[in-house]
């Protein structure tokens, strides 16, 4: 029986919360169309209540072109057709609330999608029209403005910038089907204000909020080039795009809309920041609440590097009146378990993850096992770390990323402007098996919009569900566990049994001991609660967490 979570009207309950990330095209799909739909994870919620998570995040289900799966949005405030109507979205709230699981949905205010209303009549009007000036257009060089303003790349690939046909471009920072917006206009201010509310006042929790760092932007009349603005200093609050002081002006206006519920709703950022300390005004009370860090995601499977991410992330959780989130798996990036799988990437980040991507699998050689075995050991460890836990569907049943699809059926952008130098993000967003058999593993009763590999199955949530040892059994017991057990936001570190060894203590007598290196080491004193892999005797094999009972401390 799942055990019913404490107070839901707590207004600090995202502090401590277990957050299941959904991403809802690959989810489950009720109507067998081969996308994922709001009615299928409606019929899902049973499992996520089994699975013992406190919220749901729910990435875009509104209408869209799917240029960028989901991220470019034709209208903020309704749904995508075929993954269902408001009626469909109401309904699932009401599951997820009956089960005592929050929401939370993705908000993506830096851009909306080529198909939205008000980048249509913006194409229509002319030049310093008030249509135009709720996005970002500029006279292009040149004597008939035939050249771009500036040779500024897209995180895409390709340029930034879009030609209109009389003269002016628009500037578009990922896809060119995701024109930005203007954030000094004060009708898109307006407007998203209204978008807030209408979700609120649906019951919708909270807000994630997509590419938070780069709504405020400074555009002089002489635009630099591109290697002069990546020389720009981000650490300061005056970049023209990035992380600019006066976003939080902006997010200011969104807690007073938060506050006016009951209890207030919440907003976690996400904003890639340089020094990871600006991120503390992300989350502050004022802001938006809390602000994602990626450091665990992007660290190597090292525990000197794993204790600096800790310390220095619950030390800005202490400065901001905030928690930390922890999360080593999302829709963008190549899955835990298989980055512990490939060659750390120390100095140049995701370098391996890259080559292994292009190379379809291949190269370097992916080892699956021991992969999978640090990704137990690390998802253990940061389940016993005070702070709110993120995580990827899929990543309960141990799924690695999908390499190899094939190039025609690709998706993600990354893929089509930046060809034979990253495949996109396709490979962490293949649709999660549900069963052992069928043609698309239970996720519906046809094929899938992204192949799965027949290695799916046997990770299946029909083959793990009845498996003691099973990663689903695993993220079952320790959420599970992690409920009972979380009580203050603080830990204490303990003297370990060598400096691949982390042990942390937390307050009502439990502690956590993950053993990073390549032997065994003796096992602290106390009742094993919960470990990441077999226990023999009396130590802690390589690779493996343990949680620990203790009858003081």
């Amino acid at each position: 029986m799942t055990e019913q979570r404490s107070d839901t009207h707590d207004p600090l309950w995202w502090h401590q919360a277990a957050v299941y990330q959904i991403y809802p095209r690959s989810f489950a799909d009720a109507n067998g169309d081969g996308i994922g739909d709001l009615p299928g994870i409606t019929s899902r919620v049973d499992y996520l209540a089994r699975l013992g998570v406190d919220a749901v995040w729910l990435s875009p289900f509104y209408p869209s072109a799917l240029a960028d799966g989901g991220y470019d949005v034709d209208d903020y405030r309704d749904v995508d057709p075929r993954l269902g109507t408001l009626g469909d979205f109401d309904a699932m709230v009401a599951a997820l609330h009956g089960a005592g699981i929050k929401l939370i949905v993705d908000i993506v205010p830096n851009h909306s999608s080529d198909r939205h209303e008000w980048f249509r009549e913006a194409l229509a009007a002319p030049k310093g029209s008030p249509e135009r000036d709720r996005y970002v257009f500029r006279d292009g060089l040149g004597p008939h403005g035939e050249q771009p303003p500036a040779d500024w790349t897209s995180m895409f690939g390709g340029p930034a910038w879009t030609p209109v046909g009389d003269g002016q471009w628009y500037l578009h920072l990922f896809a060119p089907e995701q024109p930005d917006f203007n954030w000094r206009n004060e009708e898109v201010r307006a407007d998203f204000l209204k978008t807030l509310r209408f979700w609120s006042d649906r019951g919708v929790d909270g807000f994630r909020v997509d590419v938070a760092h780069a709504l405020a932007k400074d555009l002089p009349p002489d635009l630099p080039s591109q290697a002069e603005l990546e020389a720009m200093d981000r650490a300061t609050g005056t970049h023209l795009l990035w992380d600019r002081d006066e976003v939080h002006e902006i997010y200011a206006e969104w807690r007073r809309v938060f506050d006016e519920y009951d209890p207030p709703r919440i907003a976690v950022a996400e904003a890639w920041v340089d020094p990871p300390a600006r991120r503390a005004r992300y989350a502050s009370a004022e802001g938006l609440g809390q602000a994602f860090n990626f450091d665990l995601l992007e660290a190597d499977f090292d525990a000197a590097g794993f204790r600096r991410v800790i310390d220095d992330n619950l030390a800005q959780a202490v400065e901001t009146g905030s928690s930390t989130t922890w999360v080593f798996s999302n829709h963008d990036v190549v899955r835990h378990a298989t980055r512990y799988g490939l060659p750390p990437n120390g100095d140049t980040p995701r370098k391996s993850q890259r080559e292994w991507l292009l190379s379809g699998g291949t190269e370097p050689e992916l080892d699956a096992v021991r992969g999978l075995r640090r990704a137990r050991a690390a998802t253990l460890l940061m389940l016993a770390l005070p702070g709110s836990a993120y995580l990827y569907q899929g990543e309960e049943l141990g799924l690695g990323e999908v390499a190899d699809i094939p190039d025609e059926a690709r998706q993600d952008p990354t893929f089509f402007r930046s060809p034979g130098v990253d495949v996109g993000r396709d490979g962490c967003r293949v649709p999660i098996p549900w069963t052992v058999e069928g043609p698309s593993f239970g996720f519906g009763s046809g094929s899938a919009h992204l192949p799965q590999p027949p290695w799916f199955g046997k990770l299946s949530v029909e083959a793990q569900a009845q498996d003691p040892a099973s990663t689903l059994a695993l993220y079952r017991e320790a959420l599970a566990l992690r409920r009972r057990l979380q009580t203050a936001e603080t830990l204490t570190w303990a003297p370990a049994a060598s400096d691949e060894v982390l042990h942390l203590r937390r307050p009502g007598g439990w502690e956590a001991v993950a053993n990073f290196g390549a032997t065994a080491v003796p096992m602290p004193a106390g009742d094993v609660l919960l470990a990441s892999g077999p226990i023999d005797g009396s130590e802690l094999p390589p690779e493996t967490t343990v949680w620990l009972r203790v009858a003081s401390q």
